[in-house]
């Protein structure tokens, strides 16, 4: 049957849009149904800043009149200006296993993006946070909080289509059930680190949360401007992140390390609120919300979702500091699972330290670019 694609213009659009990874997932027995509510929110300059620097249209993917794929097709404005590249990006990407149509989303993007300018297309790219690429290692086992999901044929799909791998993005894992004791050299190690350089590291400040954000933003943008794929937080998406930390975040592990009462890193570590959404397709009522509000202290898996050092206090160390101070703070919780998230292939200064506290590489993210 024949496949088209059109742009989403209406709201019965929109929610076919939204509703259509729990269909193609619906027997997938890894994938984790996030709340429709947050889908929703992603996809709004009303409540989410990183639109207001963007131009966007979402597409849908038909057979006949059933819904069987869908992307987005988007220009950063300020990533563009940051990159000094015409990079157009694309993301949402979802469809039934089929080359024909997945074709037809993809060039539908790639036509779209080239008609404003851009000379590459690069993805896949989400409309939140680090959430980038497409699984290619790593099938087996649920994605924890704000990391994406997606079957084996999508990779296959974009390689046909032309696409090729720009950057790989690594997951590791640390069993900490298996009896791991964090070394004595380790220890004496950062007790020496933190002497040199008259480091403390304290956790967030739930009463003075907003400005603990903005000074984690603050080292963001000072330690990753050269990193790739990184664009600058706005002041606005700094109010949405402070806003979205309330409801999920536990202060003891995200970290701040101030010297002489300056900072120069920050750690954030997530429970995996995960754990909590499978079965709940989605939906907070009836019984999601009590779940979540009655879970979230039940949680044992944990993800390592952001690490910055300023660039003078890079390459000295301080990120070990974190890595002992939420070890003393998480082994007495027992917990079943930690993952470092989302580090770039080439980026050494955090492979390096993650691999000697005895991570294991468990996962792989893929981003693809090519010549439009």
């Amino acid at each position: 049957m024949a496949f088209t694609v059109r742009a989403v213009e209406d709201r019965n659009d929109f929610r076919a849009f939204i509703r259509l990874p729990y269909k193609l997932y619906k027997e997938d027995r890894v994938w984790v149904p996030p709340m429709r509510m947050e889908e929703k929110k992603k996809y709004s300059e009303k409540t989410n800043p990183m639109l207001l620097h963007c131009d966007y249209r979402l597409f849908l993917l038909f057979q006949e009149n059933d819904v069987v794929g869908r992307i987005s097709a988007f220009v950063d404005r300020l990533a563009v200006e940051h990159w000094k590249e015409k990079v157009g990006l694309f993301g949402s990407y979802e469809c039934i296993a089929d080359t024909e149509g997945s074709h037809l989303l993809l060039e539908t993007a790639r036509n779209w993006l080239k008609d404003r300018g851009m000379v590459k297309m690069r993805g896949p790219w989400s409309f939140a946070s680090q959430e980038w690429g497409s699984m290619v290692e790593g099938f087996e086992s649920p994605p924890m909080i704000m990391a994406p999901y997606n079957p084996p044929h999508y990779n296959t799909h974009m390689e046909a289509f032309g696409l090729s791998k720009i950057k790989d993005l690594l997951v590791y894992e640390l069993d900490p059930t298996d009896g791991y004791e964090l070394p004595e050299r380790y220890i004496a190690f950062t007790d020496r680190v933190a002497e040199k350089y008259n480091v403390t590291v304290r956790s967030l400040d739930m009463k003075r949360l907003e400005e603990d954000v903005k000074t984690i933003v603050y080292v963001t943008n000072a330690s990753t401007e050269f990193n790739w794929g990184f664009v600058p937080v706005t002041n606005e998406e700094a109010r949405d992140i402070a806003k979205s930390m309330k409801r999920i975040v536990d202060p003891d592990i995200v970290m701040i390390a101030e010297i002489n009462g300056n900072p120069v890193g920050y750690l954030i570590v997530l429970p995996d609120v995960n754990s909590l959404l499978k079965g709940l397709d989605g939906r907070l009522f009836p019984f999601g919300f009590f779940k979540l509000l009655f879970g979230m202290k039940k949680i044992s898996r944990y993800r390592i979702w952001a690490l910055g050092v300023v660039p003078e206090y890079q390459r000295k160390a301080i990120d070990t500091l974190f890595y002992r101070r939420l070890y003393e703070i998480l082994y007495p919780q027992k917990p079943t699972l930690v993952e470092a998230n989302y580090v770039l292939e080439d980026n050494m200064v955090m492979n390096n330290p993650i691999i000697k506290m005895g991570f294991k590489q468990a996962k792989k993210y893929r981003v693809y670019e090519m010549a439009i």
